[in-house]
């Protein structure tokens, strides 16, 4: 697990402030006003201010904003502005503020008002509702200390009055007599699947995995399913159930666990070791309550209700599915599957891992929607294990494979065809070694000594033998393949004899990541054999195409269909596919994250509340779990495009004048050394705008003058460069 203190990664902007530091330390003098005001105008104070997070001014489209969080959205308009200056310069006659709590605390409204000055001057108009100045939102307190160094194997849980909550404007309604179905997560993304039974007094939750950031959360580690409603009924949760391993099933147990409760797991026993060696990274946490179960149609209590298992096939092995038995009917939630097939007859042995079903009442199924954009039936497992045994057999040269750690079948497969053809296996990568180990210790895996060598021996063999099984195929930056594709590896160079197999697909978001990694490849010469482009099936899905999906409604036949695992359009094509093969559309309901669904009146009907459970996004976003301001992720996007914009001024506390020249600091967004012109007129600009704000006014209100600088610096850096930087204005009063 990759942790990082966010302070690490900040632009370093206390640093050149150690000049003024030094300077004003000289030259400061007691301006005769001995009020706490006044105190909190020290160089210590506008520092601390410069860099936290919430205190930064931002501008944007020439919009306004009273939201307390929002800073500053964009410039206002002129007539917004003068009322602003206006209502600034008056209420600076009616002398020192008692308040200093509000430089660094959240304000509202009618304390921004108390605090803005009035007086004289050419602008007319008091601001009013969206004219009013906004005000900064408050200092993060989740943020770890930058004295203290933290402990990376601890993450802090947001305090719930330092985020921003979603409104719950209905109450939810008690369970009652009805079966309610809550889609927390997995139903408007790929990932973070978890859903949640609850019957009488009882919950159970199905999986708890995670979702990689994208381009929309820029930063942020995972992103977890919203678990509020369980954490309020903790109490009533019974157990949670796990259907296989992969990480957007399982991802986010050791963040959520102890949130609701640490309750039992119930899960494979392959799944439980993936489980427990994920777990082995977060030492601080409660150990795990493991109820490991292999007898399938074995009927397990839970509470007050009855839970049934059976397996299914899938990328992972150990994979099973989940029977929730009622007394309308059976609930049954499939997990991730796909079909063994013989040219789209499935087997007798898939067949007799489904007829439990045959005669039986199906009360509602939740089907997983991931390929059902995909026609037919997917690609056979056999025919992809054929073809790598045959790729292994008839290279020559080096042969390295890139493929998933979890496809334990295919390493299998791949480790059988070494001994049978004598070659020597090098198995690069933590996570895949990691699976190997899982492999061998639940006994799915026997390996012949001397077939696996280390990477510091492969130069005691002909190329002609080795095969070395990786990670990487993802393109990730520091995995063993992409390390390999710019020679930055010891005791490994890839030659023009070499042959690189790609057998996984790309995960959505990682295709440049995966191009990059295929070019580098092929400037050494590499011969690259890639699922897209070859000739021979060398990887399969494990998810049913739709012809699979059909064929398993077709067994089920359900009263009402929810369909789960994938985007709002897939859900909407399953749910398309139900109707088409017989279920009412008023039994057919497709879910958001957090939708509440009952089943009704004696199991008669389906419906949707009105009110939803809690979902707004929870991410780890470094130390931190919890609710991440929009203002945050904006911020660091505006960052990644336009920069950043620093404008450091030192004002006479006594004349509102500047002591020198402002200092610019430009990061990301102008280079400074080419824009002389540019640097000259800024300088101008703030040197107008503090001395034009300032005048007459005694204190000086140093918030309403950075709040001035930085609209007004924002019009003008749009004007000139159509940029729109984050800027931070550092007002030093001395």
């Amino acid at each position: 697990m990759n942790y990082r203190n966010s302070y690490n990664t900040r632009p370093p902007i206390v640093k050149p402030f150690q000049q003024i530091i030094n300077a004003s330390t000289n030259t400061a003098q007691d301006s005769g006003n001995n009020n706490d005001n006044n105190l909190d105008k020290s160089l210590d104070m506008a520092i601390e201010r410069a860099v936290g997070t919430e205190s930064t001014s931002r501008t944007s489209t020439p919009t306004s904003s009273a939201h307390p969080s929002a800073s500053a959205t964009g410039p206002r308009s002129s007539a917004e502005y003068n009322r602003s200056v206006n209502s600034a310069r008056s209420n600076a006659q009616q002398g020192p503020q008692q308040n200093n709590q509000a430089d660094y605390g959240p304000r509202d409204a009618g304390q921004y008002n108390d605090r803005a000055p009035q007086g004289q001057g050419a602008f007319q108009g008091q601001p009013q509702g969206d004219q009013m100045m906004p005000a900064r939102g408050p200092k993060r307190r989740t943020q770890i200390s930058r004295h203290k160094k933290a402990d990376p194997t601890k993450r802090t849980v947001s305090n719930a009055s330092d985020v921003q909550k979603a409104p719950e404007s209905l109450h939810i309604p008690p369970v009652g007599e009805n079966i309610r179905i809550i889609p927390l997560g997995g139903v408007e993304e790929i990932g973070m699947n978890m859903s949640l039974i609850e019957i009488g007094n009882d919950i159970i939750i199905i999986d708890a995995g995670f979702k990689f950031k994208d381009t929309d959360t820029p930063g942020i580690d995972y992103i977890l399913p919203n678990t509020k409603y369980l954490e309020e009924r903790k109490d009533k949760i019974r157990a949670i159930i796990i259907t296989h391993g992969h990480l957007d099933h399982i991802g986010g147990l050791p963040f959520i666990m102890d949130r609701i409760g640490n309750p039992p797991l119930y899960t494979r026993n392959l799944t439980s070791l993936m489980i427990k060696k994920r777990q082995s990274e977060f030492p601080h946490l409660p150990p795990v309550d493991y109820r490991i179960v292999e007898r399938d149609r074995e009927s397990v209590k839970l509470g007050n209700i009855s839970v049934r298992f059976f397996g299914v096939s899938h990328s992972i092995p150990d994979a099973m599915g989940v029977i929730v038995d009622t007394p309308y009917g059976m609930i049954v939630n499939p997990g991730d599957f796909k079909l063994d097939h013989r040219e789209t007859v499935v087997t007798a042995e898939e067949e007799k891992n489904y007829d439990l079903f045959d005669g039986k009442n199906v009360l509602l199924f939740m089907g997983e929607s991931t390929n059902i954009e995909n026609p037919g039936f997917s690609t056979p497992d056999y025919i992809v294990h054929e073809n790598l045994d045959e790729i292994i057999r008839a290279t020559h040269g080096r042969l390295i494979m890139g493929m998933f750690a979890s496809h334990f079948h295919r390493i299998a497969h791949v480790i059988m065809a070494c001994e049978k053809y004598g070659k020597r296996l090098i198995i690069e990568g933590r996570s895949m070694k990691n699976n190997v180990d899982i492999a061998i210790a639940a006994g799915m895996l026997k390996i012949k000594p001397g077939t696996v060598i280390s990477g510091a021996e492969i130069d005691q063999y002909p190329p002609d033998k080795i095969v070395v099984l990786a990670t990487g195929a993802q393109g990730d930056e520091f995995a063993f393949l992409m390390r390999a594709s710019t020679n930055s590896i010891k005791n490994f160079r890839l030659t023009d004899r070499d042959t690189l197999v790609l057998s996984s697909s790309i995960i959505p978001g990682n295709e440049k990541a995966v191009q990059k990694l295929k070019d580098n490849v092929a400037r050494l010469g590499v011969k690259i054999i890639h699922y897209r482009t070859s000739d021979v099936y060398i990887h399969s899905t494990g998810h049913g195409n739709r012809g699979e999906i059909e064929w398993l409604h077709r067994k089920l036949r359900p009263k009402f269909f929810i369909p789960i695992h994938g985007h709002h359009y897939m859900l909407r094509l399953h749910a398309e596919l139900a109707e088409n093969l017989g279920v009412p559309k008023e039994n057919v309901i497709v879910p958001d994250d957090g939708t509440i669904i009952e089943i009704q009146d004696g199991g008669t009907k389906l419906v949707r509340l009105s009110t939803k459970a809690p979902n707004n996004t929870v991410m780890v976003d470094g130390f931190t779990i919890g609710d991440i301001q929009d203002v945050v992720i904006r911020d660091r996007q505006i960052l990644s495009q336009d920069g950043i914009f620093v404008v450091i001024a030192l004002i006479n506390a006594s004349t509102g004048k500047l002591k020198k020249s402002p200092d610019i600091i430009s990061r990301g967004s102008v280079y400074l050394r080419e824009s002389q012109e540019l640097l000259r007129e800024t300088r101008y600009l703030v040197k107008s705008c503090i001395e034009q704000v300032t005048q007459g006014s005694h204190p000086i209100n140093i918030d309403y003058v950075k709040d001035v600088v930085s609209e007004s610096l924002g019009k003008f850096l749009f004007q000139q460069t159509a940029k729109k930087p984050i800027i931070i204005p550092v007002m030093i009063c001395v």
